[in-house]
């Protein structure tokens, strides 16, 4: 069975960060742990109850994908044995399949989104402007419409708790510099549109994702943090796709249309999840990673 963890607990290591899913432990000036625990946030609220092994599958199907796209772009991971680096006493088997030692890099103030289809805030945003992001889009566009090509459509980063909110590009590049700026938006575009025609191959539309990215002391650019999981992305199964709808996912859009029908104001502290969408939805993340990945957790 997979391992439960809402919260990691490692005596001896210095936590720099807890956040909606990851715990982030300093190993060295140079180094860092990172955890995925089975915390579940939506509307950017951790909600009261976890969703068992989906750390565990989150760090699974990153890996895979870092592996994948290392030919785009490094990534932060490093090659050290978890058991190297967990205090004494630590259970292997709760993080080994959980936490990796990565690169520690300066982060770039920025939620990297690339939207292929219109979805989401998106689609909020486009029925009421007309435009994404600052970006002007075609007329008469449907919900989940494929895009004419896909877009850079940065937000800000919220504290936990807090909301993203979508920006423009010259937002991004008041913030971090016409050259980094230009450096994340073509690395976004790019990992995504060749993890899209990979997944197309096996019957599943990446309609979104979001990247994080961070620079080392030479500035030299990483993908860091998660990549192209069920957490950051919707995926949609493509014999079910349909204009004009919010598809069936293999993601948290489950939770989102869950919580959607509640009497809640998206503000912490979030409502408890009935069992059966918090089994309903571990079952599609574990079926995300066996089509995308070829990986099956006991």
């Amino acid at each position: 069975m997979p391992t439960t963890l809402s919260q990691s607990n490692l005596p001896g290591l210095e936590l720099l960060h807890r956040g909606k899913v990851r715990d982030v432990y300093a190993l060295s000036d140079d180094r860092l742990l990172m955890v995925a625990t089975d915390r579940l946030s939506a509307f950017d609220v951790v909600l009261p109850n976890p969703i068992p092994g989906k750390g565990e599958m989150l760090t699974q199907i990153s890996n895979f994908w870092f592996g994948k796209t290392a030919h785009l772009l490094p990534n932060h991971l490093l090659d050290v044995p978890l058991a190297e680096v967990l205090p004494p006493g630590t259970d292997l088997a709760l993080y080994e399949k959980r936490a990796v030692v990565a690169r520690r890099l300066k982060p770039v103030p920025v939620e990297a989104i690339a939207r292929g289809y219109l979805i989401g805030s998106g689609w909020k945003d486009y029925q009421a402007t007309g435009s994404l992001c600052g970006i002007r889009l075609p007329a008469s566009l449907q919900q989940a419409q494929q895009l004419p090509a896909p877009i850079f459509t940065p937000s800000t980063k919220a504290a936990v708790g807090d909301h993203d909110e979508n920006v423009s590009y010259d937002v991004v590049v008041d913030a971090v510099g016409a050259e980094l700026a230009g450096k994340v938006r073509d690395a976004t575009l790019a990992i995504y549109q060749w993890a899209a025609a990979y997944a197309a191959e096996r019957g599943i539309i990446i309609a979104d994702t979001k990247f994080e990215f961070g620079t080392d002391a030479s500035g030299k650019l990483y993908v860091m943090d998660e990549m192209l999981t069920p957490d950051s992305s919707r995926f949609w199964p493509a014999d079910e796709y349909r204009v004009g709808i919010s598809p069936p996912s293999y993601d948290k859009q489950f939770v989102r249309d869950y919580l959607e029908t509640q009497d809640w104001n998206k503000t912490a502290p979030g409502p408890v999840i009935p069992d059966n969408v918090i089994a309903a939805t571990a079952a599609k993340y574990a079926e995300a990673l066996q089509r995308l990945a070829g990986i099956k957790l006991d």
